[in-house]
């Protein structure tokens, strides 16, 4: 979705996709097939580029500092990329920013897990750190029953993971409905927020955007984007970032953070996109793609 405001701005938008059938390719006027974690790979791909930036935050972080060390520019830096990356890094800033954050451990055996499950109550959401994502690596744990049918061979196959060598455990947020806070910040330190959106989810998979959310109190709505531009700054982000949020009401601030994306995210555009009245006085069009055209200035 990059490509339409790559050309709108007059800029010469390079894709590196994994397969020729992504999507992506079609949109752009060069496209590179090739793997992402291959160093080899991304020096070819990003030589003479101004800048390299991410469709998704999955590329390899020593990578990017290699890659920087070489002189490329890479945005967002992986200082900052780390964080949407890895939940338990996430987890752990959140709760260094003093954020609202739902209980959490970081869980290496089925004991830990159990212990973590009594101590906070039943249900618990068990995730993988890394990788995960649409509902991909997530366990709803009913009990502790429930977690000893289902979640021990996931700490079985820890031994032999390189990419992760523990989980993250998360209370089951009482929400009402998601919502997504998107902002978009300079490396000069500029941040801007948009409204807060609600988000449809359909299994697991953002299906539907109201923009701004309806209903939603105007002290949760403020509290939401300060605490997003707030997380901006101080992890550095460049671009565009999405915190995406579960609406408690009832607790001290009406939200939890529940993931961070460091790209223009879905819940900035959707297969559906809704304004609520209050927001006519903008086009549906303009909700639709301002984020994408937002993110790729910012990076220069």
């Amino acid at each position: 979705m990059m490509a339409p405001a790559a050309t709108n701005l007059g800029l010469n938008l390079h894709i590196l996709a994994e397969t020729p059938q992504v999507g992506a390719v079609a949109a752009v006027r060069t496209a590179v097939v090739g793997d992402y974690k291959n160093l080899d790979t991304l020096r070819e791909f990003a030589a003479g580029k101004d800048v390299i930036t991410f469709d998704h935050e999955h590329v390899p972080t020593e990578l990017l500092h290699t890659l920087i060390a070489e002189g490329v520019n890479v945005q967002p830096r992986p200082e900052a990329l780390q964080y949407a990356q890895d939940k338990l890094l996430m987890r752990a800033a959140i709760e260094r920013l003093g954020l609202p954050n739902p209980r959490w451990a970081k869980v290496s055996t089925l004991t830990e897990l159990l212990e973590f499950g009594d101590a906070t109550g039943w249900p618990v959401v068990l995730k993988t750190p890394r990788g995960g994502y649409d509902g991909k690596g997530v366990l709803v744990l009913e009990s502790a029953g429930d977690a000893r049918e289902r979640a021990a061979s996931w700490f079985d196959q820890l031994e032999s993971r390189t990419d992760f060598s523990s989980l993250l455990a998360e209370e089951k947020v009482p929400f009402t409905r998601e919502l997504s806070a998107l902002v978009a910040r300079r490396e000069s330190g500029q941040v801007i927020p948009w409204p807060v959106a609600e988000t449809i989810q359909i299994h697991s998979v953002c299906d539907e955007v109201i923009s701004p959310a309806p209903n939603l109190e105007a002290q949760v709505a403020a509290a939401a984007s300060e605490a997003a531009v707030h997380i901006a700054t101080e992890l550095g982000v460049t671009g565009v970032m999405a915190v995406e949020l579960f609406e408690v009401p009832g607790s001290a601030s009406g939200f939890y953070i529940n993931e961070l994306a460091m790209r223009p995210h879905n819940t900035g555009i959707g297969p559906k996109t809704v304004q609520s009245p209050a927001s006519l006085s903008s086009t549906c069009v303009r909700c639709l793609t301002y984020r994408w055209v937002m993110h790729l200035p910012l990076l220069k």
